[in-house]
Parts: structure tokens; sequence; C-alpha cells
């Protein structure tokens, strides 16, 4: 959540030579209605649902960069389907969160008392994040340039 995994996603298909997908954007155009509606519509389950799908859909018939959702890696299936694959979870704190998204009311998981929120999310994310990926690059004090080249270099990905 406010990792920059969009925009670094983006660089990083770009330096590639491929295209770049958000299981997040595939979902708000199929539901016609943002995230946020969602969680607050039909709730959090029913959001994971369409998350899962999303997820499947893009690792069959996606062959460039992916972005998920923060959540994604909660569903057992989906970590499986991502192992194997060269997997990066762009780190932060809970400082550097505030100051690029301010964990406003946009985040419908993050409503009342958001550090706090922010903070409990990640402690129960995190070992799930590491366990599917093949690098963590921190993104505090970097620009989304310089993550995307750490993401490179680690996963060695050669720029095209």
């Amino acid at each position: 959540m406010g990792s920059g995994k969009s925009t670094v996603g983006e660089l990083i298909a770009q330096r590639l030579g491929v295209s770049y997908r958000d299981t997040d954007a595939d979902i708000v155009a199929a539901q016609g209605r943002e995230i946020s509606d969602i969680f607050i519509d039909e709730g959090e389950p029913y959001f994971r649902e369409l998350e899962r799908e999303a997820v499947a859909a893009a690792v069959a018939g996606h062959e460039g960069v992916l972005a998920l959702g923060g959540g994604a890696v909660l569903d057992e299936k989906t970590r499986e389907l991502l192992t194997g694959l060269p997997v990066a979870y762009l780190s932060m704190d809970v400082e550097e969160a505030v100051k690029r998204v301010g964990l406003g009311a946009a985040r419908p998981l993050l409503a009342v008392n958001p550090r706090r929120q922010w903070r409990d999310l990640m402690d129960a994310r995190r070992p799930l994040y590491t366990e599917v990926a093949r690098v963590v690059v921190a993104t505090d004090a970097r620009t989304p340039e310089e993550v995307a080249q750490a993401v490179l270099d680690a996963l060695e990905l050669k720029n095209a």
C-alpha cells in the first residue's frame, strides 16, 4: 500500500520492453467501481474472491510485469501461484507510507487510526510477502527509478 508498485512496475515493464498489468485495475474495470466501494458494498471476503480470480487470470495470461494488490498474498492459492516466479516485495516503513499516501480515506482497511492499522496489516502481511518474494527491495528515500533499477538488479533482469 503506497509502496510505488504501480509506478515501479510500469518503469520495469518499460525497461524490459514488456507490458504492464495491475490486478487492482483489472478488478475496477471488471466491476465498474472502485475497490473502496466494493469493500463498503460487498465486504472484504467478496473483494478477496475477486482478487484471487484476477490474480489467477493475470498469472495465466500475462507475460509482462504484474502488480498485485497488497492483500493478494493473504490467499494461500495465490501464494502457490507465485511460487518460483520473479516476485519482488517493495518494502517501506510507516513514516514513508504517511508521506506518500497520507493513509487516507481511500484506503478502506485504514479508516480508523491509520498508522496503527498500517502497522498491524504489515505485521500480518510481511511474512507472506517475504514467503513469495524472490527479492525484497526497500523503497524508503528512493525515487521510483532507483527502486525499479534495484529490482532489476536484484532479480538479475536486463534492461531492453
